[in-house]
């Protein structure tokens, strides 16, 4: 049987007597634990789990450790054609009180149309923040889903945006309409860009009331200072370096021709990367996005000296080191350099998931794409990450953080984020920086009470 902590507890009490409700707790404090104990005490007998493709097998193992045995649960795996078969099966077996869990990825659930003639159970989102675009196909389909029960997990419900919080809403019972959502808590203004009017967001208003309304209809924030956590210090240490010789030119005129051999001018054996063989790439910023694009590829992938001082972090020590990447040529390039220094490597890509080195070599170097593995995933064996380039988005970088620092990690934390000065990279980092202002707004206690537990 499970055995909670004092705060996943906690959490459950604020949440008793609510059918739809979401834990919103800081990464790392067990939201996996709290969310499945919930839907035990929901006491459905037709249980939906949705979440990452990368994560179905983790909560296939955690369901079935924790609930086939002590609970008499059975388990199917929703990617598995036969299985769905089964458990669509099972799920027709109305007079069977044997309780079922069937655990999907979101890519795939909006493909089993057959979802939408299920009703009466209670449906759990991992990462509900999948779903903030609600005109996307997936959360469409969630959102037109027919459940009794909600319940919601995620660590960075909006990556600092509120207007993404609106979807995630409607599922815990909250039947404002957007366009009243806006009204009372998004502050816009209309701004010109490439030559079009658009609404743009400058902020955000009735913050107090917001969170109010999300606890009234269960939705619980904690962080790690509020579950009484004392994790290792977290130290941030900024790598500068130039960026290409090209990006000044390219950043006035939008149009440049590389040549893939300037990444070779460093002191590095040419076949690092495995491959002797240049090549001319044309980059055209015709718009503000494919500018922005290649702007931020010339201060990280086409970099040379950004690869040098990757190459300089690597050899300072022999501890496991964890690197997030954006684009698969990076990452191609690093893992040549690493090899080249008789580094074992482990990968975790959307297309590759090998962390044999990792658990096993004290001295490996672990590639995680911040798409695949930023938002889940227990790698405090080590203590240091470096990243590559930045993210976009808050919410990977806020999640790729907490992949080392969590609960078992015992030493301190280093981060090596890879910038260069005075580039479009500083108007990221700006705007991460930004993000997490709005995010911890959004965990801190509204002024007139919170619900205490």
């Amino acid at each position: 049987m499970i055995t909670l902590f004092q705060h996943q507890q906690q959490a459950l009490d604020l949440t008793e007597g609510h059918n739809r409700c979401a834990y919103y707790l800081d990464m790392g404090l067990g939201k996996t634990f709290v969310g499945s104990e919930k839907a035990l005490t929901l006491n459905s007998r037709v249980n939906l789990l949705i979440c990452q493709c990368s994560k179905v097998s983790d909560w296939i193992d955690h369901m079935v450790e924790n609930y086939a045995m002590n609970h008499c649960w059975m388990i199917y795996d929703l990617t598995n054609k036969k299985e769905f078969d089964w458990f669509m099966a099972a799920v027709a077996e109305t007079d069977n009180p044997t309780r079922i869990c069937g655990v999907i990825n979101y890519e795939l659930t909006f493909r089993r149309k057959i979802l939408k003639t299920l009703s009466g159970f209670t449906l759990m989102l991992d990462e509900s923040s999948l779903i903030q675009n609600e005109n996307a196909k997936r959360s469409k389909f969630i959102l037109g889903l027919n459940p009794d029960n909600v319940i919601l997990l995620s660590g960075t419900p909006t990556g600092g945006k509120y207007e993404k919080l609106w979807s995630q809403c409607r599922l815990l019972g909250w039947n404002i309409s957007k366009e009243l959502f806006w009204k009372q808590y998004i502050e816009t203004e209309w701004v010109e860009e490439d030559g079009f009017w658009r609404q743009k967001i400058t902020g955000y208003k009735n913050v107090d009331r917001l969170k109010k309304k999300l606890a009234e209809h269960g939705a619980v924030f904690m962080t790690t200072d509020d579950a009484g956590i004392d994790l290792p210090k977290r130290n941030f240490v900024p790598v500068r370096t130039p960026p290409a010789k090209e990006y000044w030119k390219f950043w006035r005129e939008r149009a440049i021709s590389i040549n893939t051999a300037t990444l070779q001018e460093f002191e590095l054996d040419s076949d690092f990367w495995g491959s002797n063989e240049s090549y001319e790439r044309e980059l055209i910023g015709d718009t503000s996005l494919t500018r922005r694009l290649y702007a931020r590829q010339l201060c990280g992938l086409y970099n040379p000296n950004r690869y040098k001082a990757f190459r300089e972090l690597v050899e300072s020590t022999e501890d496991r080191l964890i690197v997030f990447y954006n684009f698969t040529e990076e990452m191609e390039r690093m893992k040549g350099i690493v090899k080249g220094m008789n580094r074992p490597v482990s990968i975790q890509s959307g297309e590759v998931k090998d962390l044999g080195a990792y658990n096993f070599k004290s001295n490996s170097v672990t590639f995680i794409q911040y798409q695949a593995g930023a938002r889940g995933g227990n790698f405090q064996k080590a203590n240091k990450i470096i990243y590559f380039s930045l993210p976009e988005s808050w919410e990977l970088w806020e999640q790729s953080q907490k992949r080392i620092h969590r609960m078992g990690q015992e030493r301190p934390c280093f981060y090596y984020w890879m910038i260069c000065p005075g580039t479009v990279e500083e108007s990221i980092f700006s705007t991460l920086q930004m993000r997490k202002d709005y995010n911890d707004e959004l965990f801190r206690k509204y002024e007139d009470g919170h619900p205490k537990g």
